[in-house]
């Protein structure tokens, strides 16, 4: 179906509902991007829609798309051309499909001529108009907010979530405009959550059965600096936060704290505040300080060895993931030496690595002597080594322990069930996971666990009764 068919349906049979129709999300990209579907995923519910099995039994298809570097764009091109195909060659009939998220917000209205195969265009500014959207794509009508229940226009804090964390987005956009970076050109500057609507979805989640929120936006250290008030910072709202979950026993996890926001407040809240976990996630990507400037961000490596020792002294036993990216524009050998040398002997638990993709509107893609594609896939290969290395050691620092860990599935194996969960130091869909080989627990239980075996990020254990 293309976009022009789909869209002369709308009021055509304006006495049916959403409430007869059915969707199908498929979300690509990050965390943000996860949560962003979750919402729009629980306005369509709200507005009386119901969730399809899959793409074959949708009455629409949405993808939520990422745009975050070339590979994560093409990506997106091609689940959609995938799902097109599909519905052509398995004779299924033409369902409209709407495209969200990044990939819009970058490319803009030159996308609808070069996609015929989309019927809808949805920016994430504009996400929370999804159930007009959809609405007007399969031609019936929409209920009002007050009819439906669900608030469009506002800021709501209707999730659902089925699983045992979940991840919620303090901020959005970013104004850093890092050399290598394309987000602030597809979410905007960077703007603060309000604490109240934040707390109102932590509260919401817990009493749907969350045990672990996880706080993510672009720039997380400096939530609440366009907000009024000095005592909005970040600090500040992980106290508020602890303070939610704590009748609940839960967790709260944060990420992405670039390292001018790692003050003396919050090293203080994450060391003094049982809830919130002694995990610390800072994206270096380099240490060398003239690439450093290259990209448009700060510090040095005496700078950054500075700060990871002291977080070590401040907070002991604490886990620190990082990022490393290799090949930016101007990267010499002895450079990236450097940075293989700064990970190693700085030991972290996690570290991603990525090797840098020259990104259409951002500084670094007209910057001159660009490293070559071999040399970045060598690059990328030999930190991706160390950093397995080390995260294999760190996590096998861990057997013998007894730890808590959320229950978040079971699976079935060659010799019975197994229980999936996480600890304190994973994060979830990110550092790999316990497996327990039994146990008389449920989906969403904290248990005790005593870890008995590793396998480089994952984890064997079994349940400590008593």
């Amino acid at each position: 179906m293309t976009k022009e068919e789909s869209l002369d349906l709308a009021g055509q049979d304006a006495a049916k509902t959403l409430g007869d129709q059915s969707f199908d999300f498929i979300t690509l990209g990050c965390a943000k991007n996860q949560v962003d579907t979750d919402r729009m995923r629980a306005l369509l519910l709200g507005a009386g829609m119901s969730e399809a099995e899959g793409t074959e039994d949708a009455d629409v298809i949405l993808i939520n798309t990422c745009s975050f570097l070339q590979a994560a764009t093409k990506e997106s091109l091609a689940v959609l051309f995938g799902v097109a195909e599909d519905m052509n060659e398995g004779g299924l009939p033409q369902k409209p499909i709407i495209m969200c998220g990044c990939v819009p917000s970058r490319y803009g209205s030159e996308l609808e001529k070069e996609l015929p195969e989309v019927a809808a265009f949805v920016n994430t500014d504009d996400e929370d108009g999804i159930v007009q959207v959809v609405g007007n794509v399969l031609g019936v009508g929409v209920q009002t907010s007050a009819a439906s229940g669900v608030s469009i226009s506002e800021g709501t804090f209707l999730r659902t979530i089925e699983g045992t964390s979940a991840y919620v987005k303090i901020s959005d956009g970013c104004d850093r405009f890092c050399a290598f970076c394309a987000i602030p050109y597809i979410r905007g500057r960077y703007y603060s959550r309000k604490p109240e609507q934040i707390m109102d979805e932590v509260r919401h989640l817990m009493e749907g059965g969350v045990r672990e929120v996880v706080l993510i936006g672009q720039d997380t250290g400096i939530w609440g600096c366009d907000l009024e008030g000095d005592d909005m910072t970040l600090a500040w709202l992980l106290r508020q936060v602890a303070e939610v979950v704590r009748p609940y026993g839960g967790w709260v996890r944060v990420l992405y704290l670039q390292p001018e926001g790692m003050t003396d407040e919050l090293i203080e809240t994450i060391r003094d505040t049982p809830e919130v976990l002694p995990y610390i996630d800072i994206p270096i990507q380099h240490c060398n300080e003239d690439i450093l400037k290259r990209m448009n961000r700060s510090g040095s490596e005496d700078q950054l060895r500075e700060l990871f020792a002291r977080l070590r002294r401040e907070i002991p036993g604490m886990v620190l993931r990082t990022t490393g990216m290799v090949g930016f524009p101007g990267e010499t050998e002895d450079q990236f030496e450097q940075l293989c040398d700064f990970i190693q002997e700085e030991e972290f638990d996690y570290t991603s690595v990525f090797a840098y993709s020259p990104e259409e509107g951002t500084k670094g893609a007209t910057m001159p002597d660009q490293v070559s594609d071999e040399v970045k896939l060598e690059r990328e290969q030999t930190l991706h080594d160390i950093a397995e290395q080390l995260g294999s050691s760190a996590t096998a620092a861990h057997l013998g322990e007894t730890v808590d860990v959320i229950i978040d599935g079971v699976e079935e194996a060659d010799d019975g069930v197994e229980l999936i969960g996480h600890t304190w130091f994973q994060a979830p869909d990110s550092d790999g996971a316990v497996h327990i080989s039994s146990g008389d627990v449920s989906v969403g239980d904290i248990v005790r666990v005593k870890l008995v075996d590793s396998a480089v990020y994952e984890l064997f254990g079994e349940i400590v009764e008593g």
